[in-house]
C-alpha cells in the first residue's frame, strides 16, 4: 500500500518537520491530517529555514504535492501569510497545494475565547491561544464553519448566524467584545475567493494518486501524549495526532497504511502545563534547552526539558503500531556528554512498565533512571523496550544530517 504515516511519540516538538522533509524526497505527496496553526514544523534545507504551521512540511521539494485534509482546522490569516512566504521561497503553489472543503475554519472569536478561557482559569492548560480547542468544540457541536462554506455565500450567511449567536454569548460571558457579524461574513467571503484555486475534494484526489502508483506521506502534528484520548488529559490538544487519526483526518482506509514511522527526541521536551516525570529544573535542563534550541516554533516559548522517557516511547509505539523509529537530536546528547533515560516508574513501591492511564498517577510516579555509555547504547535500550528498530538517527539541523541504520527486525 502507498501510505506512510509520521507521528510523534512524545509531547510534540520531536522534529517531525525535519523527518517529513527528509523522507519526502522519495514520496509524491504529503497529507496533513489534523491540527492547525498550533503546529510548528521547522525545516533547514540548503542553508534556508522555514517553519511550517499549516502547509505540509514536504513542500520544499518541488515535485511534492501538498494536501491539507478534512481533519485540519484552518486559520485564514495564518494560512494566507504562510502561503505567501512559502511561495516566495519555492514559487507559485497553485496546482501543488490542495485544501479540502471539509476542513474547519478557526474564527477570530475562537482565538478570543481561547485567550479568555486561559486568562480566567485557576489552572490554565497552557494552550498556544490559536483557537484550536474552541474550533473543535464547534466542530462537534455542529456549529463549525468549514472551508467549503466560504465558497457558498448564501449557505454561509444562513449557517453562520447560529454559530455567531452562540459564540457571542460565550465571548460576552467572559467579558470579551465580539466582532460584528457583517465584518466576519465579509472576511470569510473574501478568504473563500482567495483560496478558490486550492480547494478540492482531497479524498477523490488521493484515489487518483493511488491509481497512478504514487507514494504518500501522512503528516501528524503535535504528539501521542497530546492526543485527546491517550494524552496527559486535560493537558492535551483537541484532536488525534496518532496514526489512527490519519484515517479519520485524511479520509484514508486504515488498511492502506503499511508503514508508521515514530519520531522521538533523544531527550524529552514539553511546552505549556501538565505533568512531566523526567523534567530537569536545574542546570541540566537549561543546558538541554540552550544546546537544543528548545524554543517553540509557533509561540517562541521556552520548552521544558528533561531526560528521555523510554516507557513513554514504548507505549506510544503500541498505540500507533510503529514499524520504524526515527530518533532526533542525538547530537544534543553528544554535546552534553550524558546519556540518561527513564526505564520505568515507581508508583508507591510498585514498578510500572508503561505510563499509567490515570491522570493523577502522572504526578505521583518517580522515574527509574539508567545511564548509558553511548548514544548507541541508549538507542538499543529503546529498541528493546519498544520491540522496533531505530532506523534513522538525526545528528544535526540540516536535512541531510541523518544516519540510516540497518533494520534488523
Amino acid at each position: 500500500m502507498p501510505y506512510t504515516a509520521i507521528v510523534g511519540l512524545q509531547w510534540g516538538d520531536e522534529g517531525k518537520g525535519k523527518v517529513i522533509d527528509f523522507l519526502a524526497k522519495d514520496y509524491d505527496a504529503v497529507v496533513r491530517f489534523q491540527g492547525g496553526a498550533n503546529a510548528g514544523h521547522s525545516v533547514y534545507a540548503d542553508g534556508k529555514f522555514f517553519a511550517f504551521h499549516l502547509i505540509p512540511s514536504g513542500m520544499l521539494w518541488e515535485d511534492v504535492v501538498g494536501i491539507m485534509g478534512p481533519g485540519m482546522v484552518i486559520d485564514p490569516d495564518a494560512f494566507l501569510r504562510e502561503l505567501g512566504e512559502l511561495s516566495e521561497m519555492v514559487g507559485p503553489l497553485e496546482g501543488r497545494l490542495f485544501l479540502d472543503p471539509r476542513a474547519h475554519i478557526v474564527m477570530p472569536y475562537h482565538k478570543l475565547e481561547d485567550a479568555l478561557f486561559e486568562a480566567a482559569a485557576d489552572r490554565p492548560i497552557g494552550t498556544t491561544r490559536r483557537g484550536i480547542g474552541p474550533t473543535n468544540r464547534d466542530r462537534y457541536g455542529r456549529l463549525g464553519i468549514r472551508v467549503g462554506d466560504t465558497l457558498r455565500p448564501a449557505y454561509l450567511k444562513e449557517h453562520m448566524r447560529r454559530a455567531y449567536d452562540f459564540n457571542r454569548r460565550v465571548v460576552e460571558a467572559y467579558g470579551g467584545e465580539m466582532p460584528s457579524y457583517e465584518e466576519l461574513y465579509s472576511w470569510l467571503v473574501d478568504f473563500g475567493e482567495r483560496i478558490r484555486p486550492y480547494v478540492r475534494d482531497t479524498v477523490e484526489m488521493l484515489d487518483e494518486l493511488e491509481r497512478k502508483g504514487a507514494r504518500i506521506l501522512l503528516e501528524g502534528a503535535q504528539g501521542t501524549y497530546l492526543d485527546i484520548n491517550f494524552g496527559t488529559y486535560p493537558y492535551v490538544t483537541s484532536s488525534h495526532p496518532i496514526s489512527g487519526g490519519a484515517t479519520v483526518g485524511g479520509g484514508i482506509a486504515p488498511w492502506k497504511i503499511d508503514r508508521v514511522v515514530g519520531v522521538f527526541k533523544a531527550y524529552t521536551t514539553r511546552v505549556g502545563e501538565g505533568p512531566f516525570p523526567t523534567e530537569e529544573h536545574g542546570e541540566v535542563g537549561e543546558r538541554l534547552r540552550e544546546i537544543g534550541g528548545e524554543y517553540g516554533a509557533t509561540t517562541g516559548r521556552p520548552r521544558r526539558c528533561g531526560w528521555l522517557d523510554i516507557p513513554m516511547v514504548a507505549y506510544a509505539t503500541l498505540i500507533n503500531g510503529i514499524t520504524d523509529l526515527f530518533a532526533t537530536k542525538m547530537d544534543v546528547l553528544d554535546e552534553l556528554g550524558i546519556y540518561r533515560a527513564a526505564v520505568g516508574y515507581d508508583l508507591g513501591g510498585r514498578r510500572l512498565r508503561y505510563p499509567s492511564p490515570y491522570s493523577a498517577d502522572w504526578y505521583e510516579v518517580k522515574p527509574i533512571y539508567e545511564d548509558y555509555p553511548s548514544g548507541d547504547a541508549l538507542l538499543e535500550a529503546v529498541e528493546r523496550a519498544a520491540g522496533v528498530d531505530v532506523v534513522f538517527v538525526s545528528v544535526g539541523k540540516d536535512r541531510d544530517a541523518v544516519i540510516e541504520r540497518q533494520k534488523r527486525r
